[in-house]
């Protein structure tokens, strides 16, 4: 299954990412749509350390913030293993509670709307919109075992060119 995975080498901190993220979940489908509506991103992207690193939901195997979820709302899809309390039967009611369980903070309060907010995978759409606007590469949506391999090839490659 595919993930959204970060080189965080390559980020620049543009935050390209979080203007599209916004954009594709605002009723417009623009940046400036967005921004009219003031539509939160459902990615960040924090300065750690003097490096930019985008962080948003890891659609977790064993999701936390499902269990916290007092009504519900918030659900893994089995076939996608996508966890989201949007278009589901219950409403999010604004509780927090998978805000506070999620271990990577990556459950936002939208309190004008008192609903709380995550990465979708931009569902329905082949590649998330944050991971096609990135331009340095850093985002990239492949499977675990294709982002492990690449890695590995990386390493290899700088510890032959450093000898």
């Amino acid at each position: 299954m595919k993930q959204i995975f970060v080189d965080i080498d390559k980020c620049t901190g543009c935050l390209t990412c979080t203007l599209a993220c916004a954009a594709e979940h605002s009723s417009s489908k623009d940046i400036v749509g967005a921004m009219l509506e003031k539509v939160q991103p459902r990615i960040s992207v924090e300065a750690v350390n003097g490096k930019a690193v985008p962080l948003m939901c890891r659609h977790c195997e064993e999701p936390t913030c499902v269990d916290a979820c007092m009504t519900g709302a918030m659900q893994k899809d089995k076939e996608t293993g996508i966890v989201s309390n949007e278009n589901n039967d219950q409403s999010c009611i604004g509780c927090w509670m998978c805000i506070m369980a999620c271990p990577y903070g990556a459950i936002q309060p939208n309190e004008e709307e008192g609903i709380a907010i995550k990465c979708d995978k931009c569902n329905g759409r082949e590649v998330p919109a944050c991971v096609e606007s990135c331009h340095t590469g850093a985002l990239l949506y492949v499977d675990g075992k294709t982002f492990t391999q690449e890695k590995l090839t990386k390493t290899a490659k700088a510890l032959t060119e450093a000898s």
